[in-house]
């Protein structure tokens, strides 16, 4: 966007675009002419991280510390999709809106149930969201977290699509494979 302010009709040009010949609803138009307040701060720095992931429980408590570890750094805006408001109607433009307009987005990664498997297929159809997308995926082992029951088969926690995007990602040497806690932070700590 350059020097330009975002405008409410900023955002509804470009969410037109992604609606395929569908118009905003008056609901969803004043739901981003609010959300330009909220989308401020990832203009407002050097370097603004979109962190997505499963927000379960326990692996909410794991995106917040990559959240808590990025906003550390100077000049830095790290967000989930949850701390923009929740009145977008709409999450696919939500999602799209706010991948267009950060600089990095990091998925972690702990399984193939819930999350962000749906973006995680972005990754890899549009070239500009690839580009930016490092991913922190979860590798299960003796050493790995004692969550609690969580459903997950530790022996094959992800999907076939998603193992074929970490396979691009580590090609790109944008994936990081942590097991515990102080592996996660120390992926965060090697992001751009």
């Amino acid at each position: 966007m350059g020097e330009r302010e975002l405008t409410a009709e900023d955002l509804a040009e470009k969410a037109e675009e992604y609606l395929h010949e569908a118009s905003l609803t008056p609901e969803e138009y004043e739901a981003l002419k609010r959300g330009v307040a909220e989308l401020s701060p990832i203009f407002a720095t050097g370097s603004a991280y979109f962190i997505l992931g499963s927000y379960g429980r326990p692996e909410i408590h794991r995106l917040q510390l990559v959240k808590d570890r990025l906003n550390r750094r100077a000049d830095t805006y790290a967000f989930l999709m949850v701390d923009i408001r929740k009145e977008w109607v709409n999450t696919y433009l939500k999602f799209r809106l706010l991948a267009d307009y950060t600089d990095h987005i990091v998925g972690v990664s702990e399984h193939d149930r819930g999350g962000f498997l749906v973006e995680q297929g972005y990754f890899t159809a549009l070239e500009e969201y690839f580009a930016k997308t490092h991913v922190l995926k979860r590798e299960y082992g003796e050493t790995a977290l004692a969550d609690v029951d969580t459903g997950v088969d530790p022996e094959n926690p992800y999907s076939g699509m998603q193992t074929a995007i970490f396979d691009m990602l580590a090609d790109a040497g944008r994936l990081c494979v942590w097991r515990t806690e102080d592996d996660l932070l120390e992926c965060t700590e090697a992001l751009p």
